[in-house]
């Protein structure tokens, strides 16, 4: 279908490929196609960017050809057609307008003032906690998730970042699984866990949800918030299955260096300070008690922790055990 109404204007601009073109819109009219399927198979039909924009909705959609709706704005030229509301829908199409340009924008105004009316998804009440939990779907599209913000308050291209939480987090916010999600432009002081999300797009919300999580996996008591933009490569060590990490030598090492009283609190605070002085310092200890305790930890180990191989191995096994612990 890509680039049809090219082809088709390239062979006659008549009454028969003009009724092709309402055919195709009089399809999805009927089959109730949602208002992402429209935008998106509009682009695919015309060859060339479109959009559409009901303003009191929160919608601002577009699609280019082959490729997925997203939220944007109306480029500076481009063909409109105005219905009642202030909907709009657009055509952006470079050169010369195609002869079916005109037909094209009627009945994609038409389809879009009937669909509009006939959303997918019904959405909850405002300030429902089921709005937050339809912006952070990954099954509903992107005219949904549009008028999900827009009921919350939230433009689609504002920024936003999503927080993971333990506990309760100031914010909107809705319980998926065991975590809290809460929509957020700043990281509010918290005593529990937390994981931030990358400030993304308010319509790219659930990707930042996504990584949110990720980065919780990576929190302990000793450091209880994680950045995803902080982690860099370690964020796809969450990709491991827990159980190959639980088999991994190391991992089981430091599990039964566990049983030992704060054996485990005193190797993290090595590999975060890069100095026994200082993780002695970390720990309210003297530094003359940490060499039994780190020989012990290199006997059970079986590799020593005083070159920078050393304490990689010994902080990537951290990880990894925290990864597992958090995961279960």
């Amino acid at each position: 279908m890509k680039g049809l109404l090219l082809r088709l204007s390239g062979l006659d601009a008549d009454a028969e490929n003009a009724v092709r073109v309402i055919g195709f819109f009089d399809r999805l009219i009927t089959e109730r196609a949602g208002l992402d399927v429209l935008v998106r198979s509009t682009a695919e039909l015309a060859g060339c960017p479109v959009g559409l924009r009901a303003p009191g909705q929160g919608l601002e959609l577009r699609a280019d050809t082959g490729n997925a709706v997203t939220a944007g704005p109306m480029p500076v030229r481009a063909m409109i057609r105005s219905l009642e509301g202030g909907v709009e829908v657009w055509a952006a199409r470079e050169g010369k307008p195609a002869p079916l340009d005109d037909m094209l924008l009627e009945r994609f105004a038409i389809a879009a003032a009937v669909l509009l009316d006939h959303p997918s998804v019904p959405l909850p009440e405002l300030g429902d906690p089921a709005l937050v939990e339809l912006v952070l779907s990954e099954s509903v599209g992107t005219a949904e998730r549009s008028r999900a913000l827009h009921l919350l308050g939230i433009g689609a291209t504002a920024p936003l970042r999503v927080l993971a939480a333990k506990g309760e987090v100031p914010g909107r916010s809705v319980l998926l699984g065991d975590a809290r999600a809460v929509l957020a432009t700043d990281v509010p002081e918290t005593g529990g866990r937390l994981g931030v999300g990358p400030l993304l797009p308010a319509i790219e919300a659930a990707r930042s949800w996504q990584a949110a999580r990720t980065a919780l996996l990576y929190t302990s008591d000793s450091e209880p918030v994680a950045w995803w933009e902080r982690l860099g490569g370690l964020g796809l060590l969450a990709r491991i299955e827990t159980a190959d990490i639980a088999q991994l030598a190391d991992v089981r090492a430091l599990d039964r260096l566990a049983a030992e009283p704060d054996l485990i609190a005193t190797l993290e605070a090595l590999c975060a300070t890069g100095s026994v002085r200082k993780a002695a310092a970390s720990l309210h200890r003297h530094h003359s008690t940490m060499p039994a305790r780190l020989a012990r930890a290199e006997s059970m180990l079986g590799f020593e922790l005083d070159s920078a191989a050393g304490r990689f191995r010994l902080q990537l096994a951290l990880m990894l055990r925290r990864l597992r612990d958090n995961s279960a």
